[in-house]
This record gives C-alpha cells, sequence and structure tokens, in this order.
C-alpha cells in the first residue's frame, strides 16, 4: 500500500509538472512568433532610396550614376529625401557621350546634376500639386540640395518640372515609398 502511494505521488507530480511545462513553451512560442512578425514587418518596410532604385530596372542607369558620383551613401542616409528619378530612357536620350563622360571624366558635374533632383523633406505628390496650385500660374519653386531651384506646374493634367535651363521633365510616376523619403519617376534628366 506504502508502494502504492508513492507511485501515485510520483505520477501525480509527474503530471504536475508535464502540466507546467507548456506554459514556458508557450511563452517561448509567444516570443518566438512576435520576433517573427517583427522580422516579417521589417521585411515588408521598403528599403531606402538607393535600394528601392536598385530594386527597379528602369533606374539602373540612375544607380550607375548614383555610384560613380560617390553619392550612394548620402542617398542611403536618414533623410528624408525627395527624389526625382530619371528612367533609363531619359539617360538614354542625353545627348551621346554624356552619360559617359560624366561617370568617367566629370564626377563633380554628375555629382551636382544628381543632387539637383533631390530635395530635403519628403514632399508627396498631394502635397505638390497643392502647393503648385497656391502658386498659381508662375509654378511653384523647389530649391534642390545643390541650391539650385526647379519650377513644379500643371500642364495637360501633369506635374511638369522646369530645370534652370527651361527645359521641362514629366512626372510619371509618384510616391514611390522608401525608408528614407519618396521617389517620383520623371522622363528627362533636368540641368543645373
Amino acid at each position: 500500500m506504502k508502494t502504492l502511494h508513492i507511485l501515485t505521488a510520483s505520477a501525480a507530480a509527474l503530471a504536475l509538472a508535464a502540466c507546467g511545462e507548456p506554459a514556458e513553451d508557450t511563452t517561448m512560442n509567444d516570443d518566438t512568433m512576435m520576433a517573427d512578425e517583427m522580422a516579417n514587418t521589417e521585411a515588408s518596410m521598403p528599403g531606402t532610396i538607393v535600394e528601392v532604385a536598385q530594386g527597379n530596372p528602369d533606374f539602373s542607369t540612375l544607380v550607375s550614376a548614383v555610384t560613380a558620383a560617390d553619392l550612394g551613401e548620402t542617398l542611403s542616409g536618414d533623410g528624408p529625401f525627395t527624389v526625382f528619378a530619371p528612367t533609363n530612357a531619359a539617360f538614354d536620350a542625353l545627348p551621346d557621350g554624356t552619360l559617359e563622360t560624366l561617370t568617367t571624366e566629370d564626377t563633380e558635374q554628375l555629382g551636382n546634376i544628381l543632387n539637383y533632383h533631390v530635395v530635403s523633406g519628403e514632399v508627396m505628390a498631394a502635397d505638390l500639386m497643392a502647393a503648385i496650385a497656391a502658386a498659381g500660374e508662375e509654378g511653384y519653386t523647389i530649391e534642390t540640395v545643390n541650391g539650385g531651384t526647379l519650377t513644379a506646374m500643371m500642364q495637360d493634367g501633369n506635374v511638369v518640372l522646369q530645370d534652370a535651363q527651361g527645359n521641362t521633365a514629366t512626372v510619371a510616376s509618384t510616391d514611390v515609398d522608401a525608408s528614407n523619403g519618396v521617389i517620383h519617376v520623371i522622363d528627362t534628366v533636368l540641368m543645373p
């Protein structure tokens, strides 16, 4: 009988211990699930402006130019920045040899041109359109990080940017999100 009590007590102790362990495992599973959710959230967050551009084949020339001008680290910084990003086709429209000269021989000028496409702060398309509307027919003046200015205006229902030389670029796509700002896609390389 004594043996039966000892066996019963041992079985009860093991059962209680077994019942207590899943609570710890559940907590561990909750922690693991929470870590997985955070990792998934971080993975779904957009990268920096440079990383977003690197992930889009339409920006391969821009990425090469940013690398040649040694601006990758700057545009991967905290920001926020607004980048008016020319597509590969925009760079292709430059006069023959211009891009090659800029990327190999005149990277300082290339950096100046690229910085002419960057604005401090995050300017979303709706805000830009509201500023254009408030500015009237003369257009809204935007100061770029290189100290130059662009004039934003509406033409035929599109936002158009005019550079210092009078050239215009149409904004083809807006509000491409990045962790340190926003990208608006343009169809022409702007010149300071």
